[in-house]
């Protein structure tokens, strides 16, 4: 069991768990200085979510705008290149 837990962290539990106080103390004073708090970094990581899906919305249309645009081209030509080769065969 303890083996499998050390194999999942990557490193002894105490280890791990010393690694994650420093880091955390680390950026808790880079926030503090920058004035930054965790409830404003969650509210931008779900504006910047919001953001992807809706502009990702707005790729998806222009994409099957174009997908459209360049099969009204593409299938006749290929469907008339399939059948020329057709006849010829």
């Amino acid at each position: 069991m303890a083996g499998s837990v050390q194999r999942f962290l990557g490193d002894s539990p105490l280890r791990v768990a010393l690694k994650l106080i420093i880091i955390s103390f680390i950026v808790g004073v880079f926030m503090s200085y920058f004035d930054i708090t965790p409830l404003e970094v969650i509210d931008r990581f779900i504006g910047m979510i919001e953001w992807a899906w809706q502009n990702g919305y707005e790729a998806l249309s222009g994409f099957a705008s174009y997908f459209v645009i360049g099969a009204i081209v593409v299938v006749p030509i290929f469907l008339i290149s399939r059948l020329v080769t057709y006849r010829r065969g």
